[in-house]
């Protein structure tokens, strides 16, 4: 049985770690708050965006073909999402999961090491991928913590040029949606070739009663011109919006999870505190049986 001291000590170390998983907790919902509010402003630019898109390429246009073109996979782009660091729950290992899942599909497939070009965005799927025996396609770490729009541009341009000039067939975005503060969604989405079936986007611009298009567009010079200048800049904005949806997912699990240790901890505390009282009630009635017996003799 542990003496008072100890138990003491307990105490006090479970106390101290209270006070960091409260901290962090806040933190977190406070990270979480701002994620939240950055895609929500984000989301109906975007997929009104969509909207205009998919209604502009539903005609016989071939600008943008480059981008919409299926071919035979014979090698394959991923960009993976993770956080930097730990302490989130299962919001890494779930991330690393479903990237190995697609991984083995792939080489499934035929496809080999060389052909399967990983693009890791954040510390923990780096490193994952190394110990899956491939080598990441630059260091994105810095995006996970900091989302930036310009970086992510650049990581899409990057994307878009390699699926253009053919060094792959096929791009796809790994991460973990935030579906509520305490429901994260593993999802793989292909990004290129863009995909003109995605139904959802075509209703952000069509009437709910009559399924028409809701805005009759008037395009300016031709609609060839303008989807050269679109089609780019609604490639931009889905990596975007992928990254701010895998950041709130990331602040809702580490939030969840330093909840759930707060909890713990304090039932682990209430434990301690009892056993304490209990052990130090013993001691003292101890005390007392020995000096009645004392003065009995």
């Amino acid at each position: 049985m542990a003496s008072l001291k100890e138990i003491k000590s307990r105490i006090n170390s479970v106390n101290g770690t209270l006070k960091i998983t409260s901290a962090m907790k806040m933190v977190a919902s406070s990270k979480l708050r701002k994620a939240q509010q950055a895609i929500g402003n984000l989301l109906p630019y975007e997929r009104q965006m969509h909207g205009i898109l998919a209604d502009l390429m539903a005609g016989e246009v071939s600008a943008g073909d480059r981008y919409v073109e299926e071919r035979p996979v014979k090698r394959v782009a991923i960009v993976a999402f993770s956080s930097n660091s730990s302490l989130c729950g299962a919001f890494n290992s779930i991330a690393v999961k479903h990237l190995s899942e697609a991984v083995a599909r792939y080489r499934e497939q035929g496809l080999s090491g060389s052909d399967i070009l990983v693009f890791p965005v954040g510390r923990k799927i780096a490193d994952a991928v190394r110990k899956m025996g491939l080598q990441p396609q630059g260091d994105y770490s810095g995006m996970a913590d900091k989302p930036s729009y310009a970086d992510t541009s650049a990581l899409a341009q990057k994307l878009m040029d390699m699926f253009a000039g053919r060094e792959v067939d096929r791009v796809e975005l790994i991460y973990n949606h935030c579906k509520s503060t305490s429901t994260q969604v593993p999802t793989c989405e292909t990004y290129l070739p863009v995909s003109l079936d995605a139904q959802e986007y075509r209703d952000a611009g069509r009437d709910r009663d009559t399924g028409e298009a809701a805005l009759d567009y008037i395009v300016e010079p031709d609609v060839a011109a303008v989807l050269e200048v679109l089609l780019p800049k609604v490639l931009y904005l889905k990596i975007y919006a992928v990254l701010l949806d895998a950041c709130a997912a990331e602040h809702s699990a580490r939030t969840v999870a330093m909840q759930v240790a707060t909890d713990n901890g304090q039932e682990l505390l209430q434990d301690l505190t009892l056993q304490y009282n209990k052990q130090r009630q013993q001691a003292i009635t101890d005390e007392l049986l020995d000096i009645v017996g004392g003065t009995m003799a």
